[in-house]
């Protein structure tokens, strides 16, 4: 079912990502170039039309090389179902869309072991991370503990105390505190070399210096030896308590010698919010970055972070506002959405709460009310869109589909499990805003009271645009 969806996709929607230009474009039309570009999704450029990622299957160990559809184009995530089918396929490498072929490798480990063969690290699963682009079925990085990307003595990186520039698109769905789920530049000894010598994106919810206000997850910079919110450290930003979109656009620039700067973005919509700018943190100036790019892993290979990743660029030279404001507004033309597809499997995050739709205590019981819960990739949370718009939870004898209780209809139904029976109230829209809709009512999956508490209950209720009522499944 999912290469059929991939199929009507291609030939539904044009294979070029919208807009005239697209993120490498405008930042060498400003002044500041990508000296990477990694993506699974899409090209970075309008004129891009090689490789964008190389996966292996396990069945025979062959690899594969996946491409655009055209040049700046989506990805040919056909051709990787067709390959993968019947079997399962890791990322082997990240293709560098640049001239300077900065591609990322599985890295070979570091002062931290990996899982791999000797201490090396280990691919992402190339089918866990299923969702669209552009109306296009693409898929993302899945980065889970002891995944990790690494391309050592990168050409033209900016290193020493020269500016630069990093974006990447990754998720608030699946995040954790640990160090570190980072995009940028680290020391090519893949060891601890000092203050200073990374420059790199976090994305998660670690609190390095703690006493932060909220609980993230946050964009920070990896400067090494500490996740910087400020240059004093920690986040004491009360509007900034964490964020929370399915898509986040993430944003770090330094300029080598006085100050960096940190944003973030919806990727599917909207601008920027600049979180910090100002001084580099006492100790850190002038930098004196390496130039290893890494994706997955602190600068030392600490593998314990997890994350998702889309899309991300390195610049030569510290981008402007303006820029910046231009390659997110072709971000969000991009189209990112959902994996919703039928056929996918996966859990339902809540994206208010960041926590995932549950079973409570993985009863089998019918008439059992749906509640939120912290993610544990259980059986009780992983639920299949099927053909017919259910969402079914467990499988074989035990398998139930979500149901709006009593075939109810009014703001405040409860959402429950049900045997599956095919009526209309079992039948759920995955809507491009992110909303989950009951086909019966029309009214919105909703988490009551907006609560972000393990336990809080989940309902229908009418569409608000809260962020208590976003869903996105992977």
């Amino acid at each position: 079912m999912v290469a059929l969806a991939v199929i009507v996709a291609a030939f539904s929607t044009p294979a070029v990502a919208a807009g005239a230009s697209l993120p490498c474009d405008i930042y060498a039309a400003g002044g500041t170039p990508c000296v990477t570009a990694h993506a699974t999704t899409r090209a970075l450029f309008a004129s891009y039309g090689g490789p964008l990622y190389q996966i292996q299957r396990a069945s025979d160990h062959s690899y594969r090389d996946i491409g655009v559809l055209g040049p700046g184009g989506y990805a040919d995530a056909a051709s990787q179902v067709s390959f993968c089918s019947g079997t399962s396929c890791t990322i082997t490498k990240i293709y560098d869309q640049t001239a300077r072929h900065n591609d990322l490798p599985i890295s070979w480990g570091g002062y931290w072991k990996g899982p791999g063969p000797n201490g090396s690290d280990i691919g992402a699963d190339a089918m866990a991370l299923p969702v669209t682009a552009g109306g296009h079925q693409v898929f993302g990085v899945k980065v889970t503990q002891g995944v990790g990307y690494r391309h050592d003595n990168a050409s033209g990186v900016p290193t020493g105390s020269q500016p630069g520039g990093i974006y990447m698109v990754t998720s608030s769905n699946y995040t954790n505190q640990w160090c570190c789920f980072d995009y940028g530049l680290g020391e090519n000894t893949h060891t601890d070399t000092g203050n200073a010598t990374m420059n790199a994106i976090y994305w998660g919810n670690a609190c390095w210096f703690g006493g932060c206000t909220g609980t993230g997850p946050w964009v920070e910079a990896d400067l090494e030896n500490g996740m910087f919110h400020t240059n004093t450290g920690s986040n004491k930003d009360p509007s900034n308590s964490g964020v929370h979109y399915p898509f986040v656009s993430a944003w770090e620039k330094n300029n080598g010698t006085s100050n960096f700067a940190l944003k973030y973005g919806n990727a599917t919509s909207g601008g920027l919010t600049t979180t910090f700018f100002g001084p580099l943190p006492n100790g850190y100036s002038p930098m004196k970055v390496d130039s290893s790019v890494l994706l997955g892993t602190g600068g030392d290979n600490s593998v314990s972070g997890v994350g998702e990743f889309f899309e991300g660029a390195v610049t030569s030279g510290y981008p402007s506002d303006a820029t910046e404001n231009a390659v997110q507004a072709a971000i969000t033309a991009a189209g990112y959405g959902g994996g919703g597809s039928t056929g996918t499997t996966g859990a339902l995050h809540a994206v208010g709460a960041g926590k995932c739709l549950d079973v409570p205590n993985s009863s089998t019981t019918t008439g059992t009310q749906m509640q939120i819960w912290s993610c544990t990739g259980g059986a009780n949370q992983t639920f299949t869109r099927t053909s017919a718009n259910q969402m079914t939870v467990y499988s074989g004898g035990s398998q139930l589909c979500l149901d709006a209780d009593n075939q109810g209809t009014s703001p405040g139904t409860k959402v429950i499990t049900w045997t599956c029976n095919g009526q209309n109230n079992q039948q759920w829209n995955v809507n491009a805003n992110g909303t989950i809709t009951s086909a019966q009512s029309g009214l919105c999956l909703d988490v009551t009271g907006a609560s972000t508490a393990n336990g809080a209950l989940a309902e229908l209720w009418t569409c608000n645009g809260g962020s208590n009522q976003q869903w996105s499944m992977s």
